[in-house]
């Protein structure tokens, strides 16, 4: 028997690690990666479509006569991919345009999360400006501002200045024509991927990113600077909570819709001092560093797992997860996380590193090839750098030694990722 033919919508770095996993798959023959980047051509095909075109995507997945597409970024799931796809016959992980509304819109979100009794964080929904005042009294700060828009995680203003936070509020307002004021949760974030259908679920190794630019935890948001796996700060008692409180209400209620949710629900968690868990928010596709750092602990064969969801029988697998750690680091472009300087060339002494009991892999992010092919920075966030290990430290110094041999001039990178661990 023919082996299967997978495409992998998307250009980044979570395309680069599910292309590898697939491509690893002993039930896979082709790969195929709509746009991707120059580390995905290196382990498949990439064709230049752009993720956002839904019609052409499906075009392609047909040309290919796919066996599944796999969807990597949130746009092409909210503008309806996965319902076109599947009225062709086609499988595909992630969820339906009604499904990916809990990403498409953080009131919805929210509204599911009271509805089902999911803890979380109080909110009020401010469409007047005449109502600023009496909303930023009702929260202690910071004040988290959050625009109900898919804003390629910048939607979102975190402040302690009353003022920054009224002229969020009102941007958002003359913008969008109302805005979410959220209660701030104290404690430390993780984050869980669970793959989910009507059958069942199967929630992967938690993990941390780091989302501040800069070394502490400081300076503006990215879209992540690196992670790590499994993360300690989900201990057993957490994730049993979260499986209790926050994956089972949520899996019910999924399970409930006309149209059943196939694929990744990511839970953004903030855990508390008294091991509590709480919902920041929801994403409906793998996060990306995440997936750099749960996709090689994934033991058994990532197609087969991938392919049950999307065909809604997730509840007959038992995927086998490794014992090892692993650690991302993302190299970034000058200026980012503002406009990034891009076109420069990057060198990469090597892609990979095997040491005693340790090894490392470059996943290209914003990579592309220039008119002489060579490697050249085509984004913000250029690549990482994944380290997998049997610890936490292992994991990390080989993250940073593969790291020390890439050039690219103006790049940063944070030196203490892991931090909160190690």
């Amino acid at each position: 028997m023919s082996g299967a033919i997978v495409l992998v919508v998307g250009g980044g770095g979570r395309e680069h690690a599910l292309a590898i996993g697939l491509a690893a798959s002993p039930s896979v023959s082709e790969v195929h990666v709509a746009p991707g980047n120059a580390g995905t051509a290196a382990v498949a095909t990439n064709h230049a479509l752009s993720d956002s075109d839904v019609e052409g995507l499906v075009g392609l997945a047909e040309g290919l006569d796919c066996d599944l597409v796999v969807v990597g970024p949130e746009g092409p799931l909210v503008a309806g991919l996965a319902d076109m796809l599947r009225t062709k016959g086609i499988p595909c992980f992630g969820p339906h345009s009604a499904g990916a509304e809990l990403e498409g819109s953080k009131l919805h979100a929210k509204q599911v999360m009271q509805q089902n009794g999911v803890p979380t964080g109080g909110v009020v929904v401010i469409d007047d400006a005449d109502q600023i005042e009496d909303a930023l009294d009702r929260f202690a700060p910071p004040w988290v501002v959050k625009r109900d828009v898919l804003a390629g995680g910048k939607g979102v203003t975190v402040t302690d200045v009353r003022v920054d936070a009224r002229r969020a509020i009102e941007s958002a307002i003359e913008s969008d024509s109302f805005v979410l004021l959220e209660e701030f949760l104290l404690g430390e974030e993780a984050s869980m991927l669970v793959m989910l259908d009507e059958s069942g679920w199967v929630a992967l190794p938690a993990s941390q990113d780091h989302k501040r630019v800069g070394e502490g935890d400081t300076g503006p948001n990215t879209g992540g600077m690196g992670a790590y796996a499994p993360a300690p700060v989900v201990t057993d008692a957490v994730r049993d909570k979260v499986f209790e409180r926050i994956v089972e209400p949520m899996h019910k209620w999924l399970s409930a819709q006309q149209t059943p949710y196939r694929g990744c629900l990511y839970v953004g968690l903030m855990i508390d001092e008294l091991e509590d868990p709480y919902v920041i928010e929801y994403n409906v596709r793998f996060g990306d560093p995440e997936t750099q750092v749960t996709i090689p602990l994934i033991s058994s064969d990532l197609y087969q797992l991938l392919l049950a969801v999307a065909e809604g029988r997730v509840a007959d697998m038992s995927p086998v997860f490794s014992e090892s750690h692993a650690l991302t680091v993302v190299l970034a472009s000058q200026g980012y996380p503002g406009p990034p300087r891009t076109g420069l060339p990057i060198s990469v002494a090597s892609e990979v590193l095997v040491d005693a009991g340790s090894s490392a892999l470059v996943h290209h992010a914003g990579t592309g090839l220039d008119e002489q092919g060579r490697l050249v920075a085509s984004g913000g966030r250029v690549l990482a750098s994944t380290g997998i290990s049997s610890s936490l430290e292992g994991a990390r110094d080989a993250a940073y030694d593969l790291l020390a041999g890439i050039e690219l001039e103006g790049s940063h990178y944070r030196r203490d990722i892991g931090h909160r661990a190690l």
